[in-house]
């Protein structure tokens, strides 16, 4: 079989115009990367055609491996050159200042980026369920709202995300989610998708506090309904995910697992869980919101002239295209949980 020429282990960054036709080069021969040059002749290979659905940034495979083309898919993290390091002793990042002046909870560094520390976020309560705002159009996300909410001893009062689709991760302690009227068993590490309208009830095991962190898009306060509505979407019968080895997707000397996204029903935000060894991930940027809640593990989060220790429990705020990079410093690396809004797949990134 005719194989294509990698042109580069990376994708390219281009502005799409609605409604206007574009030639993707296939056959990694063109000198115009992304598109077609006319270089495919004699090769086997033909451009790809595609309209632009709307006018906006993409970013287009030129690893020539995408199972999504035009579009990049991450592919081209597990060719040589794909997934670069860099040396945090260099002399360029040596010069780059390490911050540690806080304002209240977050340590800002460059572009509206943050590392929080839930632990001095302001807790405000209703019966048994308390609850801390992490990230917010207050602080510069544009495309989610993240709480943590905490419940002890029985149910928590019925919470509702109004229109906006949810997501929850599941930190800490072991209990129940209802959702609409369909109760699911959850433990530390599951993510459960919330549908639009659809509002829960948090219950806790035994006398252990139950902590879980909820991400809804679109931006949302939360809405108290005096009872638990019965409007389960009997459709996506399938809420809760579990760590499962078996499901890991390798990236580079990473890997990740997807945990909740379009097969739960979540269609803007998805999450996942992954693994971070000992090293730093070279400055990139993703076109995608991202936050990353450290499981374990300590490291050092890098952004253009700043850098800020980040541990386990710190929540780290990534606004689109901010470049960065995650350095893991633990002998035995990071685990990290990610969400990424709007966004379907963790491996699509870009350099500059």
């Amino acid at each position: 079989m005719l194989e294509p020429v990698v042109a580069r282990p990376k994708p390219c960054l281009v502005a799409l115009e609605a409604g206007r036709k574009y030639f993707w080069c296939s056959c990694g021969r063109s000198t115009n990367q992304p598109f077609c040059d006319g270089s495919h002749k004699g090769s086997g290979f033909a451009p790809r055609q595609f309209v632009a659905v709307q006018t906006d940034e993409a970013l287009l495979c030129c690893c020539k491996q995408t199972a999504t083309p035009p579009f990049c898919d991450g592919a081209h993290s597990n060719l040589d050159g794909g997934s670069p390091v860099d040396d945090p002793d260099s002399p360029e990042n040596r010069r780059i200042r390490l911050v540690e002046e806080r304002d209240g909870p977050r340590v800002p560094l460059n572009g509206g980026c943050y590392i929080l520390s839930p632990a001095l976020v302001p807790q405000t309560r209703r019966g048994s369920l308390a609850w801390r705002t992490l990230a917010s159009a207050e602080h510069g996300a544009v495309h989610q709202t993240q709480i943590l909410l905490e419940v002890r001893g029985g149910g928590s009062p019925v919470v509702s995300f109004r229109a906006s689709e949810a997501i929850l991760l599941v930190l800490g302690g072991s209990g129940s989610v209802d959702i609409s009227g369909r109760k699911f068993a959850v433990k530390a590490t599951d993510g459960v998708s919330i549908r639009p309208n659809e509002a829960i009830r948090l219950t806790a095991n035994g006398t252990a506090t139950l902590r879980v962190i909820a991400v809804a898009s679109p931006i949302v306060e939360l809405d108290w309904p005096s009872a638990l509505p019965e409007n389960f979407d009997a459709s996506l019968p399938q809420r809760v995910a579990a760590v499962d080895e078996h499901s890991r997707v390798r990236m580079g000397s990473r890997y990740f697992q997807i945990l909740v996204d379009k097969r739960l029903g979540s269609r803007i935000i998805t999450q996942f869980i992954g693994h971070i060894p000992r090293s730093k991930a070279a400055p990139h940027r993703h076109l995608y919101e991202e936050t990353l809640i450290v499981l374990s593990g300590n490291g050092c989060m890098w952004t253009e002239d700043r850098r800020a220790r980040v541990g386990a429990g710190d929540v780290i705020f990534l606004p689109r295209k901010q470049l960065h990079s995650l350095e893991a410093i633990s002998p035995e690396g990071m685990f990290v949980v990610g969400v990424i809004c709007p966004g379907d797949n963790p491996r699509v990134n870009y350099y500059d």
